[in-house]
């Protein structure tokens, strides 16, 4: 009996050393996924975008193309229930000094957009400074718009044809730095913005955001009226109650997002 299970021990000890030697040579034979080293790899461009003086047909020179950019925002309503959504309907990326904090007579941009540089690998000359005009949220619904968000907001009423930069309607953005985002290919932005919103005076809170970019294409290329696009889209969020707004109709962070799309035509 004991040489009967010594014989089976050393036929079993040789099928498993016969399945290993099948197994280990199937093995070198397969390619192995390649070990992660846990970072990415990014590639940037050396894009320069400038404003210059806006000289249409100088294609050295971007254009912000307002109509088809967006400033979108969005907040929980009553804090928890589902999103109130809107958009603003003016905006702009122009410094605006002490003087320029008045009303327009006027249905177009009532400052040039030339506040602004983008430098796609080079984000400390990268600037913008942009606005608002609180007054021009468009939520779909105009018995809001026109009505208790102007009180929740203390922005004035819109006047047709009018475009209105004084303090109580406008909220402000400008970076202080941009940096380049180690985990993507964008980059990572400080900002000031200032809004009176509701309270007596207009207050600076610091925020931080992300951006990113849309490379350089052509438009009709090979044609005659072919011109090159780029874009930038900024994201971020802020508490409103910083700007003394205390409904409790929308949460205290408000998400926003600025779609900017630029043109050399």
């Amino acid at each position: 009996m004991k040489q009967l299970s010594s014989k089976l021990f050393v036929v079993i000890l040789a099928i498993i050393s016969t399945y290993g030697y099948i197994a280990g040579c199937t093995h070198k034979e397969m390619l192995l996924p390649t070990q992660s080293t846990g970072t990415a790899t990014i590639t940037r461009g050396n894009g320069v975008f400038l404003p210059g003086t806006l000289t249409v047909g100088d294609t050295t020179q971007w254009k912000f193309d307002q109509v088809h950019s967006s400033v979108l925002w969005s907040g929980n309503y009553l804090g928890e229930a589902g999103l109130l959504t809107g958009r603003f309907n003016m905006f702009g990326i122009s410094s605006i000094s002490a003087a320029a904090k008045k009303t327009y007579s006027t249905t177009g941009q009532p400052l040039p957009d030339t506040s602004w540089a983008f430098y796609e690998n080079d984000p400390t000359k990268t600037y913008f400074n942009g606005y608002v005009q609180m007054n021009t949220s468009n939520t779909g619904e105009p018995g809001r718009d026109g009505g208790c968000y102007l009180g929740y907001v203390s922005a004035p009423k819109i006047i047709a044809s009018t475009q209105n930069l004084i303090d109580s309607n406008i909220a402000i953005l400008r970076t202080t730095q941009v940096t380049l985002d180690p985990a993507s290919s964008g980059y990572i932005v400080t900002m000031v913005m200032t809004w009176k919103g509701g309270l007596s005076a207009s207050h600076d809170t610091t925020i931080n955001g992300t951006l990113s970019y849309s490379k350089r294409s052509t438009v009709g290329a090979g044609t005659a009226s072919a011109y090159d696009v780029f874009g930038l889209q900024l994201n971020f969020k802020f508490n409103c109650r910083s700007f003394g707004i205390t409904t409790a109709e929308i949460s205290d962070l408000i998400s926003v997002q600025c779609n900017m799309n630029f043109n050399n035509k």
